[in-house]
């Protein structure tokens, strides 16, 4: 079970950190220096996006309060 929380806490941190950059830096990756299809990265990169598109509605909900 212990070994799920670190997982689990190793997983908050990296995407805390990264998604800006996978979430920016991939498209660039792809289409500015012609990158293969890479399907885990395009997995992370969605889930990337829901954890920005989530960051942004809690923003501006919590501003509404």
């Amino acid at each position: 079970m212990k070994i799920f929380k670190e997982i689990y806490g190793v997983g908050i941190l990296f995407f805390y950190y990264m998604k800006y950059i996978i979430l920016i830096g991939w498209p660039l990756l792809f289409y500015g220096l012609e990158y293969k299809l890479n399907i885990i990265m395009d997995l992370l990169w969605v889930f990337c996006l829901a954890l920005m598109t989530k960051d942004l509605i809690h923003r501006f909900n919590l501003k509404r309060r």
